[in-house]
């Protein structure tokens, strides 16, 4: 009691370490080396013991009770696994077998770290020699029993064979069942009657190759005969007529226990029994063919075989019809026969015939004749019973099925649709309501082409594909002949049929008329434009379209071959192309001619444009005529602001300048110019005149200082004349070049004269024309 403080106080103090070491997390390992030996050596023999040491060694920082997890495996497959504290491990291999051979590892896992030796190789040698045991060395033929291989001491899968050798010597591999362990039971049969011997060995499949054992010890088997061959008797013979009571007898001679005998024909059983039976049977035409008695013991059978021939006294009766080929409304006969092959045992007159219809009786012998008709349809037969000597029997003849054909109707000329186009391929339907199939239709064309198609199944049609027509009228040249029979007469439809259908014929091209046609179209006029086609089934449509634009203008829907758009009150705007469409039931486009419109002016729009075109130029020449008068005007008061004017001394001072004067100073500056410049236009010439008193006598002038330019021109004669037809009262002649320095020395003078011109006063004088005349002047001041 006092040593236990100390154990649970030791015990306290080493779990608070252990807590303390995990608290820290600081505990370290490495696994240094693992290590696998094969002991005592790496090849033994099958039997030895065999220990598989794996060892580890693991450095770390004093963790205590650490742990170690093996793991060994053998070619990667594992088969053991430990988890210990200890480094080393001993796997036992008590007694090692050649299954244990392989390849070995050992894998050594600490926490989370693993490390695997390297790998070694374990070599068993030899195989332990297998034992063979019969539960029956004496067997019957065929008969089953038990054979077992086995190798106790070997493991895993062994693949068993098992052998018979035979007295040659040969041997012959009987059997190999699937791999089962270290044993192996099956059920061996052996057929060949005699002494053999029997053996067995095994096969080890490992990784490195299959192995295979020694055979084990022989065992003879002795294969017995088993004597139950049937004996098989047919009385009275295997060849009788029919009519002849036949006994078959099939047994088993000397039997064995628990034998059963079979009669079989065409592997049906007849009769079974054991050890033998008997089987009795009147023999009938059907009843021809192999006997099998079949003796069986277990599984082993025993057969014999014979074969029986029946012969007819009398064929089976044949049931014949005529005509073959029966239409509803004609007569057919019924006729019921048999053929005679042993007259001495049967004579004709003792057979009786009748004759079955769906299994009914018909109030008839050997001959049948009714009219054709629905309710005569079915399956008839016909049966033949006859009387031998020994025996009364009836045979049947084969069914004969009776359905009377239906005739043909009248057949009827369709197109398919209903609907048919002129110009385009179409298709025609043959059709009759009545009649029994196979029906042959055969179709005549305009074209004198025949084609023929063959109804043969409920559902089919016969419809023919013929080449466009292009005229109503040649619907009348097809015609369809139908029949059903090569005896009776086809029957015929006609193409007038078709003339029943929908005929459309396609429009043809349209025409574009423009009303009114001749001459062009003004402006405000209403233009139509009709669109017709020669051809086309009504209703037609029209659509007319201008060029300029992908919309329609119009459409409209007519029962006759042309249709109308008029375009009111024309403008400018209308001109250009025109083209229509046309189109039917037929859904086939033609287009027109392009027609094109041209759009005269109005007349009052003319007449308008004549007057303001009057008007414009009116007005234009009006602007020129100003524009030319204001230019000649600015010219003048150019030419007048040139000329140097000077005061008269007194108003009434006048001087008269005489005609002669001017016309002699006018061509003194003639001549001058024509030195100077003789290649320009002769230009206006001025003098300067003084002015005088006037003459009291003379009629009385103008008073007043007014200056008074006259300008002198040249005629084509050479005089000057006077361009204003008046008075001159004050004048200045210009000459080319004496006088150049004179004028620019009144520039300053000649601007004011041409701002103020207007307000010369009357200081100035006219010299009339009368003054002239009489040539009184004063000589012309210097300038």
């Amino acid at each position: 009691m006092d040593s236990r403080p100390p154990n649970l106080l030791l015990l306290l103090l080493t779990c608070l370490l252990h807590f303390w070491q995990y608290a820290r997390g600081q505990s370290s390992y490495t696994i240094d080396t693992v290590g696998l030996m094969i002991l005592p050596n790496s090849t033994v023999l099958s039997g030895t013991p065999v220990i598989l040491r794996c060892e580890v060694k693991v450095s770390h920082d004093n963790i205590p009770h650490l742990t170690h997890t093996f793991q060994l495996t053998r070619d990667d497959v594992l088969i053991d696994s430990s988890t210990t504290g200890k480094d080393l491990i001993d796997y036992e291999l008590n007694p090692a077998r050649a299954a244990d051979s392989g390849s070995y590892e050992c894998r050594v896992t600490v926490k989370d770290k693993s490390k695997a030796s390297y790998s070694q190789k374990l070599n068993v040698t030899g195989l332990q020699t297998p034992i063979l045991y019969l539960n029956k060395t004496t067997p019957y033929e065929s008969e089953e029993f038990i054979a077992t291989c086995s190798a106790p001491e070997e493991k895993g899968s062994l693949n068993f064979r098992f052998f018979q050798r035979f007295r040659n010597g040969d041997s012959l591999k009987i059997k190999q069942p699937a791999p089962t362990g270290n044993s192996s039971e099956t059920t061996l049969v052996l057929r060949s009657i005699g002494d053999s011997h029997l053996y067995c060995d095994y096969e080890v499949n490992l990784v490195s190759g299959a192995r295979r054992s020694k055979s084990s010890k022989e065992i003879q088997v002795v294969v017995k005969g088993l004597h139950i061959s049937p004996i098989m008797n047919v009385l009275p013979a295997t060849e009788v007529y029919e009519g002849v009571i036949i006994e078959v007898v099939c047994k088993v001679v000397n039997p064995p226990k628990n034998i059963e005998v079979f009669l079989t024909r065409d592997r049906r059983i007849l009769k079974q029994a054991p050890v033998s039976l008997s089987y009795l049977f009147t023999a009938q035409e059907g009843d021809s063919g192999e006997l099998v008695c079949k003796a069986e013991s277990g599984n082993v059978q025993k057969e014999t075989y014979k074969t029986i021939t029946v012969k007819e006294l009398f064929s089976k009766p044949r049931l014949t019809v005529n005509p073959m080929d029966i239409f509803e409304g004609d007569r057919f006969k019924l006729t019921c026969s048999v053929s005679i092959y042993v007259p001495e045992s049967i004579s004709n007159d003792s057979i009786k015939f009748s004759i079955y219809k769906d299994n009914v009786k018909l109030p008839c012998a050997d001959t049948y004749i009714t009219k054709a008709h629905p309710s005569k349809n079915g399956n008839y037969t016909c049966k033949a019973q006859a009387a031998s000597v020994t025996h009364s029997f009836v045979k049947e003849s084969q069914k004969v099925v009776v359905k009377a054909k239906v005739p043909v109707s009248k057949p009827m000329l369709s197109v398919v649709g209903g609907t048919l186009v002129l110009g385009k391929r179409f298709q025609l339907l043959c059709h009759s309501d009545n009649g029994t199939l196979p029906i042959v239709y055969t179709l005549h064309t305009p074209e004198r082409r025949n084609e023929v198609i063959v109804v043969s199944k409920p559902g089919e049609r016969a419809i023919f594909n013929s080449s466009a027509i292009y005229k109503t009228s040649d619907l009348n040249g097809f015609l369809c002949h139908v029949k059903n029979s090569q005896n009776r007469a086809p029957m015929t439809g006609l193409g007038q049929q078709l003339l029943r259908s929908i005929i459309i014929e396609p429009v043809s091209k349209p025409v574009l008329t423009m009303l009114p046609g001749a001459g062009g179209i003004s402006e405000g006029q209403d233009v139509t434009l009709v669109c017709s086609v020669q051809r086309g089934t009504l209703p037609i449509s029209f659509t007319w379209y201008h060029t300029d634009t992908e919309a329609a203008l119009a459409f409209q829907t007519a029962n006759e071959l042309e249709g109308s758009y008029s375009i009111r009150n024309v403008r400018g705007e209308h001109r250009g192309g025109y083209y229509c469409v046309s189109t039917n039931l037929v859904n086939e486009t033609k287009q027109s001619h392009t027609v094109m419109i041209g759009v005269k002016m109005a007349g009052w729009k003319k007449g308008l444009i004549a007057v303001i075109i009057f008007f414009v130029l009116l007005i234009l020449a009006l602007i020129l005529i100003v524009a030319f008068k204001r230019r000649l005007l600015l010219f003048k008061r150019k030419r007048t602001g040139e000329l140097s004017v000077k005061s008269a001394s007194t108003k009434a001072e006048r001087l008269s300048l005489t005609q002669a004067e001017v016309n002699e100073a006018a061509n003194e500056s003639e001549d001058q110019s024509s030195v100077t410049a003789p290649e320009k236009p002769p230009e206006p010439q001025y003098t300067e005149v003084q002015t005088r008193q006037a003459d009291p006598t003379r009629e009385p002038v103008k008073k007043g200082t007014d200056t008074v330019y006259s300008e002198v021109r040249n005629s084509k004669q050479g005089a000057p004349e006077q361009a204003d037809g008046g008075s001159v009262e004050y004048a200045q002649l210009n000459h080319d070049t004496d006088h150049h320095s004179d004028r620019g020395n009144h520039g300053d003078h000649h601007s004011v004269q041409d701002d103020h011109l207007d307000e010369i006063d009357d200081d100035s004088v006219h010299i009339n024309t009368a003054d002239l005349g009489e040539g009184k002047h004063e000589p012309m001041p210097d300038c």
